[in-house]
């Protein structure tokens, strides 16, 4: 028997829909959710397949409801959406803009360790040490992080991150190999914005959202010695699992924070 093709998003909107339709027009939507999250699924949907590259405007608002044959309301308040989660951002006369790691309001939202004064400014950017870039199989742990299966191809890649001269983060990352394929150490040492936007540019790897695990814990010989640390001091461990569209993780990166001179910040609202 043939198959019957999928309808259309115009097609989904005028079909009769019970609760037990599985999946709206894109695919990402249960059916019986409100009209503005399908649209905000539709619209995720062409952000994850790359219609729309980091840093490029949107079509407007008017033009997203001529597209899905909606009111500009319920593409407003999708839009309103994305913008919370950090995935678009609106500027005053110019448009809606995909979000990227190289702006200035996005790039530290992953970073959250504060200089103690409060003055970020005077301390500028950090200063990036690549230690190690390397391939390797993934262990057990680490492919159940990265959804992989253990052997998968991962890049390891070792860094510190220093402050006014201090040594302060040291991070261990690790990367599903295939969507990194060609990053180095060189790479990552000449590039001299945030290793997000990088990810964005040159490997069309956007990371939009993250999980962490935070405690305290104290150094073996080699951390302490990379953050030039006594062992006995305590340092700030955090465990983060970075997500692209889709839930997607494409990152497992493991950080040991000095708590000397900063502090650990979070907003929560």
């Amino acid at each position: 028997m043939a198959s019957t093709p999928p309808l259309s998003f115009s097609q989904a909107l005028s079909a009769p829909m019970t609760g037990s339709d599985a999946l709206a027009a894109g695919g990402l939507t249960p059916a019986f959710s409100p009209l503005y999250q399908q649209i905000k699924g539709l619209i995720l949907q062409s952000l994850q397949s790359g219609e729309w590259k980091p840093g490029e405007a949107i079509p407007s608002e008017m033009d997203l409801a001529a597209r899905f044959r909606v009111s500009q309301g319920t593409v407003r308040k999708a839009i309103d959406e994305l913008s919370a989660e950090n995935l678009v951002v609106r500027r005053q006369g110019k448009g809606t803009f995909v979000a990227t790691h190289a702006e200035q309001q996005v790039q530290y939202r992953f970073l959250k360790l504060q200089p103690d004064n409060g003055d970020t400014q005077s301390e500028g950017p950090a200063e990036r040490n690549i230690i190690d870039c390397k391939r390797l199989r993934a262990s057990a742990d680490i492919a159940r992080s990265l959804s992989l299966r253990s052997g998968d191809p991962v890049l390891q890649v070792r860094r510190v991150l220093s402050f006014s001269g201090v040594p302060t983060i040291l991070e261990d990352l690790w990367l599903p190999g295939a969507p990194f394929k060609g990053l180095t150490a060189e790479r990552l040492s000449n590039y001299n914005g945030p290793m997000y936007a990088l990810f964005e540019t040159e490997f069309g790897v956007r990371m939009v959202r993250a999980d962490e695990s935070i405690r305290a814990v104290n150094p073996d010989t080699e951390q302490a010695a990379l953050l030039q640390v006594a062992m006995a001091t305590p340092l700030l461990s955090v465990e983060r699992v970075a997500y692209t569209y889709n839930d997607t993780p494409m990152e497992l990166r493991r950080g040991l924070y000095r708590t000397d001179t900063h502090h650990y910040r979070n907003v929560l609202s």
